[in-house]
């Protein structure tokens, strides 16, 4: 099942993606919530209920009004909080290797992740960004799953069952930024939270059944088989898959929830996967050939995601008309 957040009218509505049309939830079964929160915090009874509806509505039982004029929302628009891991070895091991410095061991021992501003997710459509932002703007190719139950302390081996489905995130970087703030070893702050990007929908785990594959050795969870590309003004600049991850979901999620609650609506990012941003190709590039050409996002680029069973996410960089600069306050 896709599940879906839209908007008609200045209003927010929880939908399912079927048959190529978006259908409203709630005037299906008015049991079930119209906001994607109100729904994941129903747990598994109103999930349950949302599945026979879609899979009626693909056998042909069940004919309801199909939305036509909306603007499709991040799948979770006001996530109780947003995470974002660091579980692709591949990318790390790139990014250590382009600063000439070496892999480092603690990437293997443990997972890690970041909070990041969960009041500035968003979907498919327009990226606003400042001035500031076009220094090294820069996207991230990832995967994030969306918690369905409340838990604490869940051990990797059960940690699946808390996820309630998984979407594309595109955790949009502006590097100028980030990197002068990390050198007070603190962050990412300012370089990250401007935007967070997911979509175009919610997919629910039993979608993926069929491209299931085994962890990595002495790693625990599940993990998919599904192609993940970036393209940017239609040209291929990233390409990986989703097994690559070295870190499972669960394993992050079990880290995440150590003494401590995670709830529904809780968005968790994979981190990127490897050659799955400019900061990463560049510096291959660079360390490659002292002659290549940077590249960095730019007002005006289109960047498409896409990942396999997940859909495609789709955005369009914007310049915001303004002067103001954080960047030119230095001290």
């Amino acid at each position: 099942m896709k599940l879906v957040s839209y908007k008609t009218e200045d209003k927010e509505h929880l939908g399912i993606y079927a048959n190529g049309h978006i259908y409203n939830l709630n005037s299906c079964d008015k049991l079930i919530p119209d906001q994607m929160n109100a729904f994941l915090e129903g747990g598994e009874p109103l999930m349950e209920r949302a599945k026979k509806i879609n899979q009626d509505i693909l056998d042909g039982k069940l004919s309801p009004k199909e939305e036509v004029f909306y603007e499709l929302l991040a799948p979770v628009p006001h996530p109780t909080s947003c995470r974002d891991g660091y579980a692709f070895r591949q990318h790390v091991a790139a990014a250590r290797r382009n600063r000439k410095v070496d892999m480092i061991a603690e990437f293997d021992q443990y997972p890690i992740f970041y909070f990041t501003n969960h009041n500035a997710i968003q979907g498919p459509g327009e990226i606003e960004c400042m001035p500031d932002h076009f220094q090294k703007l820069d996207f991230e190719l990832e995967v994030a799953v969306v918690i369905g139950k409340k838990g604490r302390n869940i051990k990797a081996a059960e940690a699946d069952e808390y996820i309630a489905g998984y979407t594309i995130m595109n955790d949009m970087s502006a590097r100028t930024l980030q990197m002068e703030e990390m050198l007070l070893n603190l962050g990412p702050a300012k370089g990250k939270d401007f935007s967070t990007v997911i979509g175009p929908w919610l997919v629910t785990p039993d979608e993926l059944e069929q491209f299931k594959v085994a962890a990595k050795e002495n790693h625990v969870g599940n993990n998919y088989n599904l192609k993940m590309t970036c393209k940017v003004n239609g040209i291929e600049v990233s390409s990986g898959n989703m097994a690559d991850m070295d870190w499972t979901f669960a394993e992050i999620i079990e880290r995440c929830a150590y003494g401590v609650d995670i709830l529904p609506g809780d968005v968790i990012g994979s981190g990127t996967v490897g050659t799955g941003c400019f900061l990463e190709l560049n510096g291959t590039g660079l360390l490659n050939d002292p002659n290549y050409k940077v590249q960095w996002l730019q007002a005006g680029d289109h960047v498409e995601m896409e990942i396999a069973g997940l859909g495609a996410l789709s955005n369009t960089i914007k310049k915001v008309d303004t002067d103001f600069s954080i960047l030119a306050l230095k001290k």
